[in-house]
């Protein structure tokens, strides 16, 4: 979304997963929904950090890049790095069954968000457009422990939505079929207040939206929030989901 625009982002392209519906099942080689176990009875299943989470609306900015690469900040058009806090994000993927979970290799993760004044790239709306710019989008395939490791910055804010990452986690099935599982990861509010009183977000007015008043946070958004620690000079935050197995 562009700084300035109404706040669509999150208008759901087609209709919203039900809450039977935001698990995720890992098939023959790939990622699909999963719409036949309640949230609760595989929350009782999952053994330490690995935990179902529920998936949420990808929105209308998405943009398939094929940008491999760790560090999202740059644009490759001009190779400037988009301003903001420094953030390492670590994304582990598991895949649980029978009460075990185990690291998902081979998975493609996408992270897309905005930045510091609330603006994503290569895309077009009523604010304006960054058709062509690429910033704050990259993917990364798990490795042997199901980890990606992204760095990135603390996202930015725009109106209607509170603070958030998307991502996408996508693996090839049978008959040449993708599957995947979409959701966002979310921040604490008040950690958000101490980011945004330093530059360059500081130079935005006030007018942010809590966790609570975001329609996209309360369907599941506190199953999805991020663990973050200061880490000189930004800060780490890591995340881990687990993929229903058949």
């Amino acid at each position: 979304m562009l700084d300035g625009a109404m706040h669509d982002d999150d208008r759901p392209l087609g209709r919203l997963l039900s809450r039977r519906e935001t698990l995720a099942l890992l098939g023959a080689g790939g990622v699909a929904a999963l719409a036949a176990w309640p949230r609760s009875s595989v929350a009782a299943a999952a053994t330490g950090p690995c935990v179902a989470r529920p998936a949420l609306t990808e929105g209308p900015y998405f943009v398939d890049e094929q940008l491999d690469r760790s560090d999202i900040r740059s644009d490759p058009a001009d190779g400037s790095v988009r301003p903001g806090a420094p953030l390492r994000l670590t994304l582990r993927v598991s895949r649980l069954a029978g009460g075990a979970c185990q690291p998902l290799a081979g998975a493609r993760v996408d992270l897309w968000h905005c930045d510091a004044a609330g603006v994503y790239s290569d895309v077009a709306d009523r604010g304006g457009s960054t058709v062509g710019r690429k910033f704050l989008r990259g993917y990364q395939l798990t490795d042997a422990e199901g980890a990606t490791r992204f760095t990135t910055i603390y996202p930015g804010w725009y109106p209607g939505r509170a603070v958030h990452i998307h991502f996408k986690v996508r693996a090839a099935a049978p008959g040449g079929r993708v599957h995947e599982f979409t959701s966002q990861l979310f921040f604490d509010d008040a950690l958000s207040e101490q980011v945004f009183a330093q530059p360059p977000y500081a130079a935005r007015s006030r007018g942010r939206v809590s966790n609570g008043r975001d329609g996209i946070y309360r369907q599941a958004g506190a199953q999805l929030m991020l663990a973050v620690a200061p880490a000189a000079p930004g800060y780490a935050a890591s995340f881990d989901l687990a993929l229903q197995t058949a």
